[in-house]
């Protein structure tokens, strides 16, 4: 896995977009306006997503390749490396699980506005 599959992953979802909102190697990927995945330019070689918790603690527990993500809350967002024990077919189900779990967390304007693009 690369960062250009990742991102050609990421901005077939439905609504997504891609931008640089806090500086120019910092790459963000939302859905409507909220942020569901996030890489640094810098170090292309992981990804950081958003993940139910439960779920976050037993994947941290399972690979080596998956920690908390540094700057965020580590309650909800993960930092997933390409290059290590992670697998490519996980970590695009992981992208898929964040992307969900943003839509979940929507407020009816924002459903609206998701509906109105799918």
């Amino acid at each position: 896995m690369n960062i250009e599959e990742v991102r050609e992953y990421c901005l077939k979802k439905v609504a997504s977009n891609e931008s640089f909102p806090f500086d120019d190697t910092t790459l963000v990927f939302k859905v409507v306006d909220r942020m569901f995945a996030l890489v640094s330019l810098n170090t292309p070689d992981s990804i950081c997503l958003k993940c139910e918790p439960d779920y976050a603690i037993e994947l941290r527990d399972k690979y080596n390749g998956i920690i908390g993500a540094p700057h965020f809350n580590k309650k909800h967002w993960n930092k997933v490396s390409f290059e290590e024990d992670v697998p490519d077919s996980l970590i695009l189900n992981l992208i898929d699980h964040s992307y969900e779990e943003v839509i979940k967390k929507f407020t009816r304007k924002q459903k609206a506005l998701y509906n109105e693009l799918s």
